[in-house]
């Protein structure tokens, strides 16, 4: 995996090195071009990571045991999300320092390359040789047949993957959060970087016990506290009239979206056989994927109704993921 793995980070940091040297050089002078530059820049970043994200699934299953691989990603979140906090304040500083969309386009050639060292690291990885390969199918159609097969034959993949596009639920309500604080808080510059701040943090903080339960072989009650301190993060949405409420309630999201991610990559590679963890892992990405939509879904939802139906709405889907959770299969159920 590693040779396709590194074309990956390859098109990844051209990709967003091209859009910063753009908004350098065109910048506000063909504001459309500019515009195009940004978006096709966008796609490749974000379509290429949906092959990296397959493929290093594999590679971290290969390299780490399941005793390690949720401390090796709980460390790795909350490194990533310290390094938010810091880019964040480097990047506050530097759009101040030069004007738009100048001060942009810094930012991006600077962070490409910052990643760029990132991805060097990474392409450096020994990849052990795979021993159980499937036989790869003649056409791209047949790969489809063969993977339907595979999620309508695999019960238990059928209960991961609703388990874990339900728990996306909170997504109909979370980014009406902040719509819902405009009307009872003053929420300036300051008060909307104290809310991401306590997300990142309750991020940060969380992983530590979420790489111990996860080394304990406890992924599926990793997903359970992560369903459950949603529920109580949107039921706060309900009485929240003061922004340490709302800082309270980002404060819990950022502890169970990384708790889900970690839940949801080891329950997979637990559960796949390692001949097909790859078609496992597409068919739980591309599933679950639909869950970053239902955002969408809940503005149609607020703008027929109000926020108390949305929030309503919000919770039975993740009690709905809650019970799909308790038959989720982890380590100790397969020994």
């Amino acid at each position: 995996m590693l040779p396709y793995f590194r074309r990956v980070l390859v098109a990844r940091f051209f990709s967003w090195l091209f859009i910063g040297i753009f908004i350098l050089f065109i910048g506000d002078s063909n504001p459309t071009l500019t515009l195009w530059a940004i978006g096709i820049g966008l796609f490749i970043f974000s379509f290429s990571a949906g092959f990296g994200a397959i493929y290093f699934k594999e590679i971290v299953a290969k390299l780490f045991t399941h005793k390690y691989r949720g401390y090796t990603m709980s460390v790795r979140q909350f490194v990533s999300g310290a390094g938010a906090i810091i880019s964040g304040t480097v990047a506050g500083y530097l759009l101040g320092f030069w004007e738009a969309p100048f001060s942009y386009g810094v930012l991006f050639v600077a962070s490409a390359f910052i990643m760029g060292f990132g991805y060097i690291a990474i392409g450096t990885v020994g990849e052990p040789i795979k021993q159980k390969v499937s036989q790869k199918e003649k056409s791209f159609k047949e790969f489809l047949k063969n993977a339907y097969k595979t999620l309508k034959s695999d019960h238990q993949l059928q209960v991961q993957i609703s388990t874990f596009l339900l728990a996306y639920s909170y997504l109909f309500a979370l980014p009406f959060v902040i719509v819902d604080a405009k009307s009872t808080i003053n929420l300036d510059g300051t008060s909307i970087g104290l809310i991401i701040t306590s997300q990142m943090i309750g991020a940060m903080l969380s992983n530590i016990a979420w790489g111990k339960l996860s080394g304990s072989g406890k992924n599926r009650l990793i997903s359970q506290i992560t369903i459950s301190t949603t529920i109580v993060a949107i039921s706060l949405a309900f009485v929240s009239s003061t922004l340490y409420e709302y800082m309270a309630i980002f404060f819990l999201i950022g502890t169970a979206m990384d708790g889900n991610r970690i839940a949801a990559g080891n329950l997979l590679l637990i559960l796949a056989p390692e001949d097909k963890r790859p078609i496992y892992s597409a068919l739980q990405m591309n599933i679950t994927s639909f869950g970053l939509f239902f955002s969408i879904i809940g503005g149609i939802i607020l703008t027929l109704t109000s926020y108390n139906v949305l929030y309503s709405f919000t919770i039975v889907c993740l009690v709905c993921s809650l019970i799909l959770s308790r038959n989720l299969k982890d380590e100790i159920d397969f020994k």
